[in-house]
């Protein structure tokens, strides 16, 4: 691995900063980053596309579930957007270049870029975070699940870390624009031609899976697992995956 590589899998991954919803601390907020920040943790954090092309820290496609607002992201602007509160809480949205200055190298952050499956992958929005990411002074990382983003980032700049996101790619509400090939494809990483990624972020669910495993066995190919909430999960992160997402529990307490 490369030295920052190495970094970002030496400390568990806090799954969207060290939240907990119950006390007011909300997913992909400044504050649930700075909690994850204070205990030392990596953090994964999601970004989707605004109409102007930026990266809002923000899970969902649309607003509705987490902000004093409703609609999809990619509607407004970042301008209009970093001016929304979250539902609870005290936190406004932000973008991407905030949580880099914000975190400022002090832990390991990992980066996913929620597709909009877009015919054009989103190629100037990818090109963007790639952009923004190789500029950051600290250990960091972008991955997907859409390989033909993944593609783009490569072909962008290919020393800027990349993990390729994937789970066993069952029929169901988050492959129904892929066909049965995509799927298989995917399930099974058979996109790394193409791809190359650094590391592999595969779901504890499935786990083992014959793609990360062959990829582990004869690329050296690291993997990483999400997302970790229970023993259980924890047991099966520790006999096949180099690291883990976690969420809901303090792993050094455990």
């Amino acid at each position: 691995m490369s030295p920052d590589l190495e970094a970002i899998f030496a400390r568990p991954v806090a799954h969207r900063g060290y939240h907990d919803a119950s006390n007011g601390i909300i997913e992909n907020t400044p504050t649930a980053i700075q909690k994850a920040i204070d205990k030392g943790f990596g953090i994964e954090v999601d970004v989707q596309q605004t109409s102007d092309g930026e990266a809002l820290v923000f899970h969902d496609n649309d607003l509705d579930r987490l902000a004093d607002a409703g609609g999809p992201v990619a509607g407004r602007t970042s301008a209009d957007l970093v001016k929304l509160q979250m539902l609870t809480g005290s936190d406004h949205l932000w973008l991407l270049q905030d949580l880099y200055d914000l975190v400022d190298g002090r832990v390991p952050l990992v980066v996913e870029i929620k597709s909009l499956l877009r015919r054009d992958a989103q190629a100037d929005f990818v090109r963007r975070v790639v952009d923004q990411t190789a500029a950051y002074k600290g250990p960091a990382c972008i991955k997907t699940f859409d390989p033909d983003m993944l593609a783009i980032a490569k072909a962008h700049n290919s020393q800027v870390l990349r993990g390729i996101v994937a789970d066993a790619a069952r029929p169901g509400p988050d492959y129904t624009r892929h066909s049965r090939m995509d799927r298989f494809i995917m399930r099974h990483l058979l996109h790394f031609p193409r791809t190359s990624p650094h590391f592999i972020s595969y779901s504890v669910n499935d786990l083992p899976s014959l793609g990360p495993s062959v990829m582990k066995t004869l690329l050296k190919t690291p993997i990483m697992t999400w997302t970790v909430r229970t023993p259980g999960q924890w047991e099966v992160a520790e006999r096949f995956a180099d690291q883990i997402v976690f969420e809901g529990f303090d792993p050094e307490k455990t």
